[in-house]
């Protein structure tokens, strides 16, 4: 589904954010990206959401060269594309039904359509009963679903979430992460990118690591560019790359293969980012899938009183919250890579 061909990307004051990265990402796949602040991973998502073009290299989503497409093609590869914000970006004076069928208005769906997918979306994030209330009601993991079913109302082919557990408290980001693997379950490719290493080690999901813009680790891939592991000189690195590389191989098998949580952890620990001296945090005792239970029958889910909205406001607001950020993770990536 997302494939990136030798992609380089240098800022205009000559700050390097990605170097030469090939990655593959295949339809269905639950992958984690994972790294310090700076490395790239915000350019490495940007690249994929059509917000930056790279300097050399092509990036292939569903079909499509992404690397030289027009400007005025954008909105349409992003209907492809749900995405879930660190910050939420709900609107306030909506209700959350109002900021779910906002992204369905947006693509020019009628309100037959409206009125039937939003109310079976926010059953399926367990918020049936929260679709009257403006998002200062709500509690910031409540939010988050928010964001979350406005990511999934237009039946995106991927979820692209950047920190979707940053601003909820560590309890619900286990949570939040069980909801998206629910939402994998059923088929939607998701890219989640997260400083959180205990829900890495929690959830055994593919894991790519970047480093200074170059792809260090990779749990899915049969041989391995000699990573980065902190702490090993290159000779040391090569011995435990080839280890690494003889637990992970990718399975034969249609179905992924379950890696033993001990050779899985193991493997975090060595191509950890975080320093030696952070103390380890044990994977909490959370048990997954019991997100299944807010699954409900659209038809017993009662309909929202019809209110006015103005979606020119909302559009607006979105829109500037979105370059703000753009611009904070632009200024990060430039200052890291310019050291």
């Amino acid at each position: 589904m997302i494939e990136f061909k030798n992609v380089s990307k240098v800022y205009p004051n000559g700050a390097v954010a990605l170097k030469n990265v090939s990655i593959n990402i295949n339809k269905g796949e639950f992958v984690f990206i994972v790294g310090s602040s700076g490395a790239g991973k915000s350019t490495f998502l940007k690249l994929i959401m059509c917000e930056e073009k790279p300097e050399s290299g092509d990036i292939i989503f569903n079909g499509r060269n992404l690397s030289n497409i027009h400007k005025r093609e954008v909105p349409y590869i992003r209907r492809n594309m749900g995405i879930v914000f660190q910050d939420f970006r709900l609107i306030d004076h909506m209700t959350v039904y109002d900021n779910v069928a906002f992204a369905m208005h947006v693509v020019g769906a009628n309100n037959r359509e409206i009125k039937k997918r939003v109310p079976y979306i926010c059953g399926l994030v367990g918020l049936e009963k929260k679709m009257k209330c403006k998002p200062h009601e709500l509690s910031g993991g409540e939010q988050q679903r928010v964001g979350l079913a406005r990511a999934l109302v237009n039946n995106p082919k991927i979820i692209i979430a950047d920190e979707p557990t940053g601003n909820v408290d560590p309890d619900l980001s286990f949570e939040i992460v069980d909801l998206l693997s629910e939402i994998n379950r059923r088929g939607t490719t998701v890219l989640m990118v997260t400083h959180e290493h205990d829900l890495v080690q929690h959830f055994h999901k593919r894991v790519i690591e970047i480093h200074g813009g170059v792809v260090v680790a990779d749990t899915n891939v049969k041989t391995q560019p000699q990573p980065y592991i902190r702490g090993m000189s290159p000779e040391e690195t090569a011995p435990a790359a080839a280890q690494a590389d003889s637990l992970y191989r990718e399975s034969d098998r249609p179905e992924p293969e379950v890696l033993p949580e001990t050779d899985y952890q193991a493997m975090l620990k060595k191509y950890s980012a975080v320093s030696e001296t952070e103390p380890e945090q044990d994977a909490k005792a959370y048990v997954p899938g019991h997100m299944t239970e807010h699954v409900v029958d659209i038809e017993t889910v009662s309909q929202p009183e019809e209110t006015v909205i103005h979606y020119d406001d909302g559009l607006e607001e979105l829109e500037t919250a979105l370059r703000e950020e753009t611009a904070e993770h632009e200024q990060d990536d430039k200052e890291v890579a310019g050291r």
